[in-house]
């Protein structure tokens, strides 16, 4: 998604003025942003719109941002970005545990929300390298006990049935499979899954484990504590 004008911004946000404020800042980087004042309408609207990324305020008046993230996870997996306001630690466990890809704090600066942004669009549209290289379905499918990974057609089974992960989930999952049984720090996960190129939130890394354990079993990854996680073999 390099064309910016081709992508929709969903922005839920109550305060007025920081709703104008953002949609014009998103809007001067080329997006195209639709916007709703509370969580039922912002339901509504991502139902209509199909929005290709979500910036959801926590606090959000009817239906707050954690139960909507909650309610676009059921049927999408569209890139979520929630923005608290006091970057407390309640807003974002429960944000990342609902479902969310990524946080920012209110007061937003402008230029790390649109890197965000583009860390996210570009999870959610990446080929990896070995997909360009052969082709689509063309990889050998990678296997853990019950767990097996197509990293060509981006395609997760357990069991011998699919399993549907949000882009960031899928992710996080194929950089573990291509370092099966090698501990990966939470920072090295950030720069290679997030996109991070500075210092970002461990939190992000460990509630997506959570997510991801949840969906492949809760085994399947080792926390190696004071160092971070391992796939097993």
């Amino acid at each position: 998604m390099s064309d910016t004008s081709a992508v929709t911004v969903l922005l839920v946000e109550d305060d007025e003025v920081i709703r104008r404020s953002v949609a014009l800042a998103l809007e001067r980087y080329g997006y195209r942003v639709t916007t709703a004042a509370d969580g039922l309408d912002g339901l509504e609207r991502f139902r209509d719109d199909r929005p290709d990324l979500l910036l959801l305020d926590v606090m959000l008046p009817g239906l707050d941002g954690i139960g909507l993230c909650r309610r676009i996870r059921e049927t999408s997996t569209a890139p979520v970005l929630m923005m608290s306001a006091r970057g407390d630690s309640l807003d974002v466990v429960s944000g990342l545990e609902a479902g969310a890809d990524d946080y920012v704090v209110k007061p937003v600066d402008t230029a790390v929300l649109v890197a965000r942004i583009r860390s996210l669009l570009r999870r959610a549209t990446f080929a990896p390298a070995q997909q360009q290289e052969q082709g689509a379905g063309t990889a050998d499918r990678l296997v853990f006990g019950d767990l097996a990974v197509d990293p060509a057609a981006l395609e997760v089974y357990r069991d011998g049935e699919e399993i549907a992960l949000a882009p960031t989930e899928l992710r996080l999952l194929l950089e573990f499979a291509e370092h099966p049984g090698i501990v990966l720090d939470r920072q090295t996960l950030l720069r290679n899954v997030w996109d991070y190129g500075w210092d970002g939130d461990s939190r992000v890394v460990d509630l997506c484990v959570q997510r991801l354990r949840k969906k492949i079993g809760a085994d399947r990854i080792e926390t190696v504590r004071g160092f971070g996680y391992k796939l097993r073999r």
